[in-house]
């Protein structure tokens, strides 16, 4: 009988357990069936380049699974429906059965938690988005970032970066880069001077509307192009399905990476909450692709008849790009806080290139995973 393990998604995580699960499982007969909304992988780490009007390699998922086996369907998850151990989808063919499911449907922009988001900002959570924004600044001559993590700190940078003319704001609730070391932080609020882009912290967002920004202390802020890049949200896909989740949506998965309510459902990447010492994984690619890999390796061990290894990885480093020749990559302990080491300039922004070029590289060949 031929086992069938489905995969939802073919982000960095969804990629990589398709690929090394088929890779383990090649000649026992079992069947690997990848399933994304699009016939292309998008390298998210890069959208704010996108947006920025810079070219992005084009990956078609095809030649990606090359020689591996594995079936693609392109079409949208509508639903799953565990006691069936079925997939319902948008697109042909509709449905497919699994003996063995993994999740990992990613996230998407927060678009809900503060007014207006939805109607009048842009986003950059998907190849789509960013091409609509990069459209927009084509045509603006100033942009608002909110959002004081990574990708709005990206954002703002490159944007000032690849057009010096642009006047540049970023906004953030807290502190810009709040988790990095005073050092790395230090080197932030540098470049930000030096691009000539105006920084308020502390400043929380009540509402946005078609010309600017109502503040939640009360003032208003004129904005032409506002860009939302204050959090993400995952489907709500598992939850409606009653796979157990948190209070986000993200599937609860014990060490394995297996479902805690659905031992024949695997969750990966940003819509699953691994436990790390009371502490759920990082939404990152830096976590997606080796849950990736030890979620193939653990499909490949249930399969076979053993207990599934626990997945074991790390952190190491956050790499910030800061336009083109600049950035922070500042290295962490394995719980993700930070140490006081950090590398900067035009050595952390060649060492962030390399480690994007490898990802890709890792795409197409997904070995072990070393922690």
């Amino acid at each position: 009988m031929t086992d069938r393990i489905v995969v939802l998604g073919a982000g960095y995580a969804g990629l990589g357990a398709a690929k090394r699960a088929a890779r383990r499982l090649r000649g026992a007969g079992a069947r690997v069936t990848l399933v994304n909304g699009a016939d292309r992988f998008v390298e998210r780490i890069r959208l704010h380049q996108l947006a920025a009007g810079q070219r992005l390699p084009d990956l078609p998922l095809a030649g990606l699974l090359d020689g591996t086996g594995i079936e693609l369907v392109v079409a949208r998850v509508t639903g799953i429906d565990p006691a069936s151990r079925k997939v319902r989808l948008d697109a042909p063919p509709y449905e497919l059965s699994y003996d063995v499911l993994v999740y990992a449907l990613g996230s998407a922009a927060e678009l809900d938690s503060v007014p207006g988001v939805r109607a009048h900002a842009y986003t950059l959570a998907t190849a789509d988005e960013a091409a609509r924004l990069g459209a927009r600044l084509a045509g603006t001559g100033e942009v608002t970032v909110i959002g004081g993590g990574l990708t709005g700190i990206e954002a703002a940078t490159e944007f000032a970066f690849t057009r010096p003319g642009l006047r540049v704001s970023l906004l953030s609730a807290g502190l810009i880069g709040e988790g990095l070391s005073a050092r790395a932080r230090r080197h932030l609020h540098r470049a930000f001077r030096r691009m000539g882009i105006a920084v308020r912290e502390r400043t929380p967002v009540a509402k946005v509307g078609p010309n600017g920004l109502l503040l939640a202390h009360g003032d208003e802020l004129p904005a032409e192009t506002v860009v939302w890049a204050a959090g993400f949200r995952v489907p709500g896909l598992a939850a409606e399905a009653g796979l157990a989740a948190d209070r986000h949506g993200r599937m609860l998965v014990d060490r394995s990476l297996r479902s805690v309510s659905h031992p024949e459902v695997f969750g990966i990447g940003d819509a699953a909450a691994a436990d790390r010492d009371g502490r759920a994984t990082r939404m990152a690619c830096q976590t997606g692709l080796p849950m990736g890999i030890c979620a193939g390796d653990a499909v490949a061990d249930l399969l076979s008849g053993r207990t599934p290894r626990r997945a074991r990885f790390r952190y190491v480093w956050q790499n910030i790009s800061l336009g083109r020749h600049d950035g922070v990559t500042q290295f962490t302990r394995p719980d993700d806080s930070p140490l006081d080491a950090v590398l900067t300039g035009r050595t952390s922004a060649a060492f962030k290139e390399r480690i994007a070029r490898g990802t890709v590289w890792a795409m197409r060949h997904p070995g072990p995973y070393r922690p």
